[in-house]
């Protein structure tokens, strides 16, 4: 996290838990981002954390329009 963030280690220590953990997922997804597979984690996870439906997607399809997305 160090280099993610530039901190130094005391610094990082001196943090409260919310800014420390906010650092941990930035860096976290930071890092996915650079491979490949990453985004594609990254992809999957936010399309199954999605609980409404992508209601224009939906009618695209079924009117056999092709996404852009």
């Amino acid at each position: 996290m160090s280099d993610y963030t530039g901190l130094t280690f005391r610094e990082i220590e001196d943090l409260d838990m919310v800014e420390f953990y906010c650092y941990v997922r930035d860096a976290r997804i930071y890092n996915l981002m650079q491979t490949e597979e990453g985004q594609e984690y990254l992809e999957n996870a936010w399309r199954i954390k999605q609980t409404a439906p992508d209601r224009q997607r939906l009618r695209d399809k079924k009117n056999g329009k092709q996404g852009t997305s």
